[in-house]
C-alpha cells in the first residue's frame, strides 16, 4: 500500500511536470526570470527621485523666482504638468516612443497600455518590469514640458499652457525621444544621449527661447524690479533637483550596476564646478557672488553633464562642469542682453545651452569602456579615443532636434492662440496669474 505522503509527493511531481509541459506555464517562467530584483528595486527608486524633480523640485525652485503675486500659477504649471502628461503618456506616449521599429515614430503597439502584464519586460530594459520603465520614461516627459514654462513666467495664460502639455508632448517630445532612445534615425546613425542632453534639455531650451519671443516680454521688463522674491524657496528646489538628477542620470543606467554607480558620480561632481565656475565669474564680474548665481551654476553642470554622465570618467565631468558654469553664464548675461530677449528664467540660457554644450563634449570624451554592452560590444568611442564620426554625429543631432523643436513650437503656440489667448490681459499680469488665474494668493 502506498502511503499518503508517496501519494501526495507523487501529485506533485505529476502536477508540475504537466505546468511545466505547458507552453505558456513554460513561457511566463522564462519571462519572469529576466526581471532582476535589484535593478527592478533601483528603478523603482529612481523613478521616485525623478518624479520629485517636477513635484516639488521644480515648483519650488521656479516659485522662489518669480515675483509673490505669481508664485502659486507657476507651481500650478508644474502640478498641471504632472498629471496631464502622465494619462497622456500612459495612453499614448509611451507607444509612439518605444515600440515599433519606424525610424521617424514608434507605433501603437503598446496604447493605452495594452499587453503589459505583470511580468512583461521591454527589449530597451530587459531586466525591470515594462510598466516600471514605462513608468519612469513617463517622469522624463513630464519635466521636460514643465521646463518650457519657466521661459515665460509671469504671463502665460493657464488654459494655453494645458493645451500647449498636449500638442507638444505629442508632437515635439515624443518624436524625439523615439528618435534618439526608441529606435528613430538619430540613435542608428550613431547620436548619442544618455539621460536627456538632447531629448530633454535643448528640445526644453529651445522650445522656451521661441515661446518667449513669440509671447513677447514681460509687462514691465527693463524698467520694473522684476527679481526674485524667495531666494531660499529656489535653493530648496535646488537641492531636490539636484538629488533627483541622481535618479535621472544613474536611473538612465536602466539597472543597479556600475555604470549607474559613475553616472551619479559624474552628475555630482559636474554640479559642484558648473556651481563653482559660475560664483567665480559673477564675483569677478560683478564683485558679488549671489545665490542665484550660485544655484544657476549648479543647475547648468547637472543639465550639460546629462548626455555625457553614462559615457565619461569623473574628471571628465567636473572639467565639463567648469564648462557648463562658463558658457552658460555668458549665455544668461551676455548673449541675453545682446538678442533682448526676455527668457524669465533662463530657461534657454541653462538649459538649452547647456544641452548643446553637454551633448557636444559627449562626443570629444566618450570613453569605450563605460559603454560596453550585449548592444555595444566596442563601447562609443569620442574624439579622444581616435573617433571624430561621433563628433559628426552630435552635431547631427544638435541641428536635428534644433530645427524640429523650434519650428513645432512656433507652429503649436499660433494654433494655440487661435484657440484661446497665449497671454494673460495687461491688468490680470498687473494683478498676478495667482488671482487672476486662479483666484488665489498666498497671504
Amino acid at each position: 500500500m502506498i502511503r499518503a505522503p508517496f501519494r501526495l509527493a507523487v501529485a506533485a511531481s505529476a502536477a508540475a511536470a504537466t505546468l511545466a509541459a505547458s507552453p505558456a506555464f513554460a513561457q511566463a517562467t522564462q519571462q519572469a526570470s529576466k526581471i532582476d530584483g535589484a535593478d527592478t528595486a533601483w528603478m523603482i527608486a529612481a523613478t521616485g527621485l525623478v518624479l520629485m524633480m517636477t513635484i516639488p523640485g521644480l515648483a519650488l525652485f521656479y516659485a522662489g523666482m518669480v515675483r509673490k503675486k505669481n508664485m502659486l500659477a507657476t507651481m500650478a504649471q508644474s502640478l498641471a504638468a504632472t498629471f496631464l502628461i502622465s494619462i497622456l503618456w500612459a495612453m499614448v506616449g509611451y507607444s509612439l516612443t518605444f515600440t515599433g521599429d519606424g525610424a521617424f515614430i514608434g507605433s501603437l503597439e503598446r496604447i493605452f497600455l495594452r499587453g503589459i502584464a505583470l511580468d512583461t519586460v521591454s527589449p530597451l530594459a530587459k531586466t525591470i518590469p515594462e510598466s516600471l520603465f514605462m513608468l519612469y520614461q513617463m517622469t522624463f516627459a513630464i519635466i521636460t514640458v514643465a521646463l518650457v514654462a519657466g521661459s515665460v513666467a509671469d504671463r502665460l495664460r493657464f488654459s494655453a499652457f494645458l493645451l500647449f502639455c498636449v500638442f507638444w508632448l505629442l508632437l515635439v517630445y515624443v518624436p524625439i525621444a523615439h528618435w534618439v532612445w526608441g529606435g528613430g534615425f538619430l540613435g542608428s546613425y550613431g547620436v548619442i544621449d544618455f539621460a536627456g542632453g538632447l531629448v530633454v534639455h535643448l528640445n526644453a531650451g529651445i522650445a522656451g527661447l521661441v515661446a518667449a519671443l513669440v509671447i513677447g516680454k514681460r509687462r514691465g521688463y527693463g524698467s520694473e524690479n522684476l527679481s526674485p522674491h524667495d531666494l531660499t524657496l529656489a535653493v530648496i528646489g535646488t537641492g531636490l533637483l539636484w538629488v533627483g538628477w541622481f535618479g535621472f542620470n544613474g536611473g538612465s543606467a536602466l539597472g543597479a550596476n556600475s555604470r549607474a554607480a559613475m553616472a551619479i558620480v559624474s552628475t555630482h561632481l559636474a554640479a559642484c564646478a558648473g556651481a563653482f565656475t559660475w560664483m567665480a565669474l559673477e564675483w569677478w564680474t560683478r564683485g558679488k557672488p549671489s545665490v542665484l548665481g550660485m544655484i544657476s551654476g549648479a543647475v547648468a553642470g547637472l543639465g550639460t553633464i546629462t548626455p555625457a554622465s553614462g559615457f565619461v570618467l569623473p574628471m571628465q565631468a567636473v572639467l565639463i562642469g567648469l564648462i557648463a558654469g562658463t558658457v552658460c553664464f555668458w549665455a544668461c548675461t551676455w548673449l541675453k542682453m545682446k538678442l533682448g530677449y526676455d527668457d524669465s528664467l533662463d530657461v534657454f540660457g541653462v538649459h538649452g545651452v547647456g544641452g548643446v554644450t553637454g551633448t557636444f563634449l559627449v562626443g570629444v570624451f566618450a570613453v569605450a569602456a563605460l559603454s560596453v554592452g550585449p548592444d555595444t560590444p566596442q563601447g562609443v568611442a569620442g574624439l579622444l579615443e581616435g573617433n571624430p564620426r561621433q563628433l559628426l554625429a552630435q552635431a547631427y543631432g544638435i541641428v536635428v532636434t534644433l530645427v524640429w523643436s523650434g519650428a513645432l513650437t512656433f507652429v503649436i503656440l499660433k494654433v494655440i492662440s487661435i484657440i484661446v489667448p497665449l497671454r494673460v490681459r495687461s491688468e490680470d499680469e498687473v494683478m498676478g496669474l495667482d488671482v487672476s488665474q486662479h483666484g488665489e494668493a498666498l497671504q
